[in-house]
């Protein structure tokens, strides 16, 4: 993606209330793509990487794979006068000094992101729960998984090479089910005793919710911003609201209305549903285009990267197997952060 810059109508960011707006925390590597920077810390080391960043303070870094969604986000502020809606907060292994080019880059683009963290070589997911982040989005696997390991809302953002339009106003986000807004328990089931046992099982429960997954709560306070949506739709009928959400899942009938009851259960909906019952997911997301699309099975997420982009969640029996072999420690550079 272009570096030029552009000045989209983003809202200025005002004070957050981090109890009753959406967080959602990023790293550099989701927002920008840092291939460059990357590489050449490999090749030269930290004091060299250092000075290579300061060189280029105000060279700014290409927009990554999380870059549209982010700024589909952060428009969504203007539904409020006066409180935050959306707060986006970058969390990162860099030190203070050599993050500046992020941020740098940051207001290059105009986004209204003020606040940062910055934990010198340490993994930041730790702040998650502190600052309220119902997301963490990281280029890193092993942050993902080790966040998800300790109960934080994460996912892992894939190199993709989906092209979004800058002057869309429309924000688009599709979920997988089981191991992302629900917990594996039917996941197991399945993998430990076979398709007829899990479908016996999901027809003889479907009235009984399964339990939260990682992203429950991220799709309650999406829903808690269609609520401001509709509510402006009701002062002002001109107005056309941005915010889509869809369920994609392997799921079909019967084991689909499982599904169904757990979202209305927890007080949760989406506006489109796909139960495709091992169709490829990748069919119905080129027609939906998320901006980010949420799988805890690699699979359905490569088959569609080259035109959605897509988030990994690393949860559950799925990925029981899959962890990521742990890579060296640093600040900042790539795929670290």
């Amino acid at each position: 993606m272009s570096p030029r810059k552009q000045e989209p109508p983003y809202p200025q960011p005002r004070r957050p209330d981090l109890d009753t707006c959406l967080v959602v925390g990023v790293s550099s590597s989701a927002l920008f793509d840092l291939t460059e920077s990357d590489a050449y810390f490999r090749e030269h080391g930290e004091d060299a990487y250092r000075d290579y960043q300061d060189e280029r303070l105000d060279a700014p870094l290409r927009q990554g794979v999380a870059f549209p969604f982010i700024a589909g986000l952060l428009r969504l502020n203007d539904l409020d006068a006066e409180a935050a809606v959306v707060e986006v907060i970058v969390l990162s292994k860099n030190d203070a000094s050599t993050g500046l080019r992020v941020m740098r880059s940051i207001q290059h683009y105009g986004l209204p992101i003020t606040r940062a963290v910055f934990t010198q070589g340490q993994a930041p997911y730790g702040y998650i729960q502190a600052l309220g982040m119902s997301l963490f989005l990281s280029g890193d696997p092993d942050d993902v998984a080790n966040a998800l390991a300790a109960g934080f809302p994460a996912g892992h953002v894939l190199p993709s090479t989906a092209a979004y339009d800058a002057t869309d106003p429309k924000l688009r986000i599709a979920f997988d089910f089981d191991g992302v807004l629900a917990d594996d328990e039917s996941e197991r089931t399945y993998k430990t005793k076979g398709l007829a046992r899990y479908q016996k099982a999901e027809a003889g429960r479907r009235d009984q919710a399964l339990a939260p997954g990682p992203l429950q709560r991220f799709l309650a306070d999406l829903n808690r911003i269609q609520d401001l949506e509709a509510a402006r739709v009701a002062h002002d009928p001109s107005y056309t609201p941005r915010v889509r959400i869809a369920l994609v899942t392997a799921r079909n009938a019967p084991a689909h209305e499982r599904a169904v009851n757990s979202l209305r259960e927890w007080g949760v909906r989406v506006n489109d549903a796909f139960f495709l019952g091992g169709v490829d997911k990748a069919r119905v997301l080129r027609v939906f285009k998320p901006h980010l699309f949420f799988d805890d099975q690699r699979v359905h997420l490569d088959e569609a990267l080259a035109e959605v982009a897509g988030v990994h969640i690393p949860y559950g029996l799925a990925n029981a197997q899959a962890r990521p072999a742990s890579r060296p420690r640093r600040g900042e550079a790539g795929e670290t952060q």
